[in-house]
């Protein structure tokens, strides 16, 4: 191990070993010819009845081993075999600042460190259900109007709030990932990164993202939020104002335009559309595609398109009972319809999860397809072929296949 590397592991441990100061550290990624024991792991500060422990959580390929070890001597020995494993990738916030390690193929350390703009505080429990990324007392929900002025959540907007906490918990695997793995450049302030929400409706995601990869993540980010009625960018516009006020936020910036015609300055590294629906998700998915976006997060609400065209078509044999009773058609058409986004996004490079967004008792619409480019398009092979058959099959033509075909994507 290098000198310079050993330096910043040392730096690093200090913040690791400060039971007061650290909120969460994660380990992940591996260093040019070594491999880790672990996939990855989480360390925070918990409190338990024998007092203030280090709480370790480690992923292998199937599942997480947690441990608490006492501050002191044991947690010291806990730090020091997590900091000696070949990880790729650190990244440690404390209640004052966010830093991120990468480990260079030529075994050098890159530190990049931010200053959070206010002090957060941390919670020590033990017994929550799961640490949240945003606390529902943060300035945004009081903004957006989730949380009463004791920063309470209102009853009626605590299902609102879960999905914001399960969208951002989403987003902070997917940009950690993309990061760890080289598919996406590490932002500066000079260069932020550039995040777009298409379809942002009264943004309550696109500003729940802003502030916690900007003050939560430490990354540098420029926001921006489309949607067809000049009244949302006016209501947003407002909201981004109090934010800056409030909470010391940057202005989002929000447009007009339909997601399929808008126009913007630079092209976005990350895209963003939640509960488009129909075909909007479709053209949501084209214009990631088209500005080369490196993460996509998309959350489809309706599947009209392939369940009209299952109408018409003749059903290959033996499947006729899937489309026989309305009911089973329309949900056959919605697996039908991301199976096949999924497949062409595969074919433009991206490499795609299809998720449970949220609980299904919050919305029957809780789907979220999650993409990653990590390489170039590709124009045959096995995916090809399996996207070929499946849309012969069915005599199915997906809006999005149509619209790549236009100006974005494969052949198809």
């Amino acid at each position: 191990m290098s000198e310079p590397l050993l330096r910043v592991l040392a730096q690093m441990r200090s913040h690791l070993l400060d039971p007061d100061g650290l909120v969460r550290a994660v380990g992940s990624g591996r260093q040019k010819g070594r491999q880790p024991r672990w996939k990855r792991v989480e360390l925070r500060y918990v409190d338990l009845k024998a007092g203030r422990h280090l709480q370790v959580t480690a992923y292998d390929e199937t599942q997480a081993h947690t441990a608490n070890h006492p501050v002191g001597e044991p947690a010291r020995e806990a730090v020091d075999a997590l900091l000696d494993e070949p990880f790729g990738n650190w990244h440690v916030e404390t209640t004052t600042h966010s830093h991120q390690v990468r480990v260079t193929k030529k075994l050098e350390a890159l530190l990049h460190s931010t200053e959070r703009t206010a002090p957060v505080e941390v919670g020590r429990g033990h017994d929550r259900g799961k640490e949240r990324l945003l606390a529902a007392d943060d300035p945004v929900f009081a903004v957006l109007g989730l949380t009463d002025a004791q920063g309470r959540l209102k009853p009626s907007r605590q299902a609102k709030y879960r999905q914001v906490e399960e969208f951002l918990r989403l987003l902070d695997a997917s940009i950690t990932e993309a990061l760890d793995k080289g598919h996406l450049r590490r932002p500066t302030p000079e260069d932020p990164l550039r995040v777009v929400d298409l379809g942002c409706g009264n943004a309550y995601l696109t500003f729940a993202a802003q502030r916690f990869l900007s003050d939560v993540r430490g990354l540098p980010v420029e926001v921006t939020g489309v949607d067809v009625k000049e009244q949302s960018r006016e209501h947003n516009t407002g909201v981004a104002r109090q934010l800056a006020d409030q909470a010391g936020l940057a202005e989002a910036q929000f447009v007009v335009g339909s997601i399929g015609g808008v126009r913007l300055e630079r092209d976005p590294e990350v895209v963003l559309a939640l509960h488009a629906c129909d075909t909007a998700t479709d053209e949501a998915l084209a214009r990631a595609v088209g500005w080369g976006a490196s993460v996509v997060l998309a959350a489809p609400c309706c599947h009209h398109d392939i369940a009209a065209q299952l109408r018409k078509a003749p059903t290959p044999a033996p499947y006729a009972a899937l489309t026989r009773h309305g009911i089973l058609r329309e949900r056959f058409a919605d697996t039908l319809t991301d199976a096949l986004r999924a497949s062409l996004l595969r074919l433009e490079g991206y490499r795609v999860d299809v998720v449970q967004f949220v609980e299904s008792e919050h919305t029957p619409r809780n789907t979220l397809l999650r993409a990653v480019r990590t390489g170039g398009r590709v124009s045959g092979g096995g995916l090809r072929s399996e996207y070929d058959e499946l849309v012969a099959a069915w005599s199915v033509r997906p809006r999005l296949a149509e619209l790549l075909a236009a100006g974005a994507g494969p052949d198809a």
